[in-house]
């Protein structure tokens, strides 16, 4: 098709390019029509998954640096100082649009590209966490997309030898047609091996490692900058297939590289989303250089690949590395002896111009900044739903429960409260043997090998709070995820993040999205944990349906003593049992709502952000000292559930005494920790926290949960009430629709 056919039948329309962008690229940037390849480039690098041109304003409100922070966002991954020369890198992707699609593939690829972004730092990867949001659990797909799903992660995971030690998975109707699959990976380093993507020095080599190319995920990052619609089987194409075992090898190849022969190296970036075109313009725009690539010697596994499809190509287990010249052949040695194919196909050329050349021809001639720098930033129009406005006018919904020890059992069993074992033990979570804290606790704690330091991990996200109201809802994220840290007795250090909302075009939507960043930036200053990295993944709906508003935070934490990790279930027979934070009427949007109502709805309270913090470091002072003997934060399903969760797994029952309504006992109130306490140490502890914990009762030798509260008790026998809650989900899954 040549240049002028582009221009009159418009397929750039179809590949995302809106026709005042196709007009700018004409007129301002070449001042010439673009030819097929270079058409195709600004699509793919001018979509919302490469540019983030509407999500980027709002991006700007996140505080991304303090004393800690080696690196921010704009490269593979972010980097936090832990002392000791170390430091730690994380970050969160999501790969929703193909884990609808084809959910194994979708997932197994989204561990293995944000497992890539790890070791691309220099930083050996040490654990994976999970995110996982679906459909009712009583549907035949959602059942499938479960099982795919899962399996996909956790086989590229055990592949590669990393362990999955974390994460959650919910349960919600707005999900049925497009899930949420975020992965999160944290990787460990030493901070004299810290890498950059970048390519720069005129001569230096542009070498491509790993996989072959072919045609698989070509427009992958336009199919995720897009609503789509059940007609799924022309989609599966943009959907990546991956290897772990050509992986595992090509992260020992990268790492040995980096630690080892770093002078060899300039830079070195993963080929993720857009391929070739992405990585290789990404690494010349952030030294301001320009490249020279012969497309030609890209390795291909298919015959007759066009420029186009070389280029846009998202073949999986691949690298693009910044060679020193003169050392090509030291590393063309280097990844042959991990049998990988290295090999230069291109330079770094004086002038800032993007050069393709293929079959003897140039196929592009662009400036670099046209493909990075100079995307068309949207801000779209805002409006407030008209749901928050009448949940603003009405008066909140207030539960009236007769029967608190069914309740109770009910509760216990919904889908997002119920154990997630029979998914979590896929996973292998003890490879390589630093697991002190594996999945199904507040959060995973790794130690850091040869020191005393150990790293906690989590990943937190509630769209049905942010549903109800984004900007309380993003606060609430954020401190569901600190708390889950704070409970295993680790200080937040940083936040990664996935930002899941439908159409931005939809001003609602928009205003969402904006909302609860504001809601999330003012709570990671708050709690001073910078976001590092992220990902945006917009256009989640399914026929027009936008799923809730789901901002997913991954956040790490540093404990500077093994001996202070924080279990979470109770640990002695007489330890005394408080709740620490104080308890409001919060039931909008809480698991007690869609139990009793089927439904959402109603207004958040606000969440004193400074309260909270300061009873956190109160809490996590009083760890330090020795005072906390199990701590696990209140989070769905309120105080009832939190108590009943932290005795499963032992031989312990709890006898409680609370001024709490029968109601209050599932109040979602944020910022909540149920703790125990040896007795003899009761007094120096409610001295450290001031007026924020109460006595509530202790911790008994019977398997009996007793609960005395305003109006009324009740008695639960715990091995009846945790097998409840073991049981529920595979009966839901072998159950029949």
């Amino acid at each position: 098709m040549s240049s002028q056919e582009i221009k009159e039948q418009k397929p750039y329309l179809e590949w995302g390019l809106s026709e005042k962008e196709y007009d700018y690229i004409c007129e301002k940037l070449l001042k010439r029509l673009p030819n097929y390849t270079e058409t195709g480039l600004f699509a793919v690098m001018w979509s919302e998954h490469c540019s983030y041109k509407k999500s980027k304003p709002v991006l700007r409100e996140f505080p991304s640096k303090n004393e800690r922070v080696l690196q921010g966002p704009g490269e593979g991954a972010g980097i936090v100082d832990i002392g000791d020369g170390q430091a730690v890198v994380f970050k969160a992707e999501s790969h929703n649009h193909p884990s609808a699609v084809e959910p194994y593939e979708g997932a197994a690829t989204g561990v293995g590209g944000i497992i890539r972004d790890i070791f691309s730092m220099g930083a050996r990867p040490i654990a994976a966490l999970d995110s996982l949001h679906f459909g009712e659990i009583n549907q035949a797909r959602t059942k499938y997309l479960i099982n795919e799903v899962v399996a996909g992660i956790g086989g590229y995971g055990n592949c590669m030898g990393i362990p999955t030690v974390g994460g959650e998975m919910t349960f919600d109707e707005c999900y049925t047609g497009n899930p949420l699959v975020n992965a999160m990976c944290v990787g460990l380093m030493e901070q004299k091996d810290m890498q950059v993507g970048r390519a720069q020095g005129i001569g230096n080599a542009v070498m491509y490692v790993g996989a072959k190319t072919g045609r698989d995920g070509i427009h992958g990052a336009t199919f995720a900058s897009a609503d789509f619609s059940d007609e799924k089987e022309t989609q599966r194409s943009a959907v990546q297939v991956g290897d772990p075992f050509m992986e595992k090898l090509l992260m020992e190849a990268c790492l040995e590289l980096t630690n080892k022969h770093a002078s060899w190296l300039v830079g070195i970036q993963d080929m993720g989303a857009a391929g070739l075109v992405s990585s290789s313009c990404e690494m010349a725009s952030k030294a301001g250089s320009g490249l020279e690539l012969i497309l030609d010697n890209v390795p291909q596994r298919e015959p007759e690949m066009s420029a186009y499809e070389i280029m846009l190509s998202e073949s999986q287990e691949r690298m693009l590395l910044c060679i020193r010249a003169g050392f090509e052949e030291n590393v063309k040695r280097l990844f042959e002896n991990y049998g990988l194919e290295a090999v230069v196909i291109g330079r770094v050329v004086t002038g800032q111009q993007y050069l393709l050349k293929h079959k003897g021809r140039t196929v592009a001639d662009i400036p670099v900044s046209s493909l990075t720098d100079d995307v068309l930033e949207e801000t779209s129009q805002e409006k407030v739903p008209e749901r928050i406005l009448e949940a603003q006018r009405n008066q909140n919904w207030a539960p009236q429960i007769s029967d608190v020890a069914d309740t109770l059992k009910k509760i216990l069993q919904q889908p997002t409260i119920a154990s997630k074992k029979m998914f979590t033990q896929t996973y292998d979570s003890q490879v390589r043997t630093n697991t002190v804290v594996g999945p199904g606790s507040d959060a995973a704690v790794l130690r850091v090998r040869g020191t005393k330091k150990a790293l906690a991990m989590t990943t937190d996200g509630n769209g049905r709070f942010v549903y109800l109201d984004p900007k309380i809802g993003g606060k609430m994220a954020v401190i569901e995820a600190a708390a889950n840290l704070i409970a295993s007795g680790a200080l937040p250090l940083a936040v990664t993040d996935c930002l899941n909302y439908g159409d931005p075009n939809d001003p609602e939507i928009y205003w969402e999205l904006h909302q609860s960043v504001l809601g999330m930036a003012e709570a990671c200053r708050t709690l001073d944990t910078p976001v590092i990295s992220g990902n945006v993944s917009l256009y989640n709906e399914n026929n027009g349906e936008a799923i809730y508003p789901t901002p997913m935070i991954g956040m790490v934490g540093l404990i500077n003593n093994l001996k202070n990790i924080i279990p979470s279930f109770v640990q002695h027979q007489d330890d005394l049992v408080f709740i620490v934070g104080r308890t409001r009427a919060d039931f909008a949007g809480s698991e007690l709502q869609k139990l009793l109502t089927g439904d959402i709805g109603g207004s958040l309270n606000e969440v004193n952000l400074k309260e909270i913090e300061l009873r956190m470091t109160k809490l996590l002072r009083a760890m330090e000292k020795g005072l906390v003997e199990s701590a696990h934060d209140l989070s769905e399903g309120g105080l009832a559930v939190a108590l009943a969760e932290t005795t499963f797994g032992t031989k312990y029952g709890l006898n409680i005494k609370t001024t709490l309504s029968g109601e209050e006992l599932f109040s979602e109130t944020a910022g909540r920790f149920v703790v125990t306490v040896a007795p003899e140490k009761k007094q120096q502890f409610l001295a450290e926290m001031e007026d924020e914990a109460v006595y509530v009762g202790q911790v008994t030798e019977d398997k009996q949960l007793k609960i005395a509260y305003r109006n009324g008790q009740f008695g639960l026998d715990l091995e009846a009430a945790e097998g409840l809650w073991e049981e529920a989900i595979p009966c839901l899954m072998k159950s029949k629709d």
